[in-house]
């Protein structure tokens, strides 16, 4: 009996493996327009896709990015700048996309662009800590996507967005894990009514990778930032040595956890974007794949033991 359903499961993967390797054709006539330039992710997809053949528009938060990016790209690969909390730079943008794909629209927009910070316990924040964030990682997404959607339907193309494992599993306080599962809910009410005009909506969900979201210093300095800023009553809730130990946590876990090989994460973009028959959810990293989506299936019971586990306690802890 097992041997069969081993066989079944074994010929659906041969199956879907096969069938995932056609690619789209023409693809100097496909542009693809991608957000968060500057590093990371979205820079090494750009030259990846260039060198594919597609036609990029990479969005760039500062002009150094713009420039250091045209400087390893062929003139296939077009650079604009964008800020994507400003609704009038979102516009601009996608304004110059329409004149530039014409008739052909839009094949693809990539929401890469996001933030980590602030990060911290979620009695650490403020609501300006929230709406900060959620403008860039979830307004930034819906509001890049919403300003060329007409050219996607266009060209039948897709929306891929880069949410991550916490927007499956609330691993971490504050707005980080909110703004990821905002990003998902929205990419799964956008996939269904898109469906009807060929445009596909997929989602990128990576584990921990070596990037400026993932960079210990930032964090380090935006958690002693909270803790500086944060009432003195808070502060004696986690006690005075709290913040030195979170600081050695950070360090530690970090650099222990992050996988340095970004092409994980792009190859599964690239996949999303180029491929005849694209996966609705990629969830690149060994970490992503093997710890955080099966923690997500378990009992909250199970999940949140686990997480808290191990986890600094607070000075005037009861439990």
């Amino acid at each position: 009996m097992w041997m069969y359903v081993l066989a079944l499961v074994l010929l659906y993967y041969v199956v879907r493996w096969y069938r995932e390797l056609e690619r789209v054709p023409d693809r100097n006539n496909k542009y693809v327009y991608i957000t968060g330039c500057d590093s990371g992710f979205g820079n090494l997809l750009a030259r990846h896709l260039d060198k594919k053949g597609f036609c990029v528009v990479a969005a760039c938060f500062t002009e150094k990015g713009e420039e250091e990016l045209k400087k390893s790209c062929s003139s296939r690969v077009s650079s604009v700048s964008l800020d994507v909390r400003k609704p009038e730079s979102i516009d601009k943008a996608a304004d110059f996309i329409k004149d530039l794909v014409g008739q052909k629209g839009l094949w693809a927009v990539v929401n890469n662009a996001g933030v980590s910070v602030p990060s911290g316990s979620c009695d650490w924040m403020t609501l300006k800590d929230y709406k900060d964030m959620l403008e860039v990682n979830l307004n930034g997404v819906i509001g890049v996507t919403l300003s060329v959607l007409p050219l996607i339907k266009k060209a039948r193309g897709r929306v891929v967005s880069v949410a991550s494992v916490f927007g499956r599993i609330g691993a971490v306080g504050g707005p980080y894990c909110v703004s990821k599962f905002a990003v998902e809910g929205f990419n799964d009410s956008l996939r269904k009514c898109m469906h009807p005009f060929g445009v596909k909506v997929l989602c990128i969900e990576p584990g921990f990778f070596k990037t400026m979201v993932t960079d210990s210093d930032v964090i380090i300095n935006n958690v002693k930032m909270l803790w500086g800023k944060m009432p003195k009553e808070t502060r004696e809730d986690y006690g005075d040595s709290y913040i030195n130990q979170v600081e050695k946590l950070i360090k530690e876990n970090l650099s222990r956890m992050a996988d340095s090989d970004l092409m994980k994460v792009v190859s599964c973009m690239e996949h999303a974007v180029s491929a005849v028959h694209p996966r609705t959810r990629y969830s690149p990293g060994w970490d992503a794949k093997l710890f955080w989506l099966p923690l997500s299936y378990v009992p909250t019971c199970v999940s949140d033991y686990l997480l808290m586990k191990g986890r600094i306690k607070p000075a005037k802890a009861v439990i």
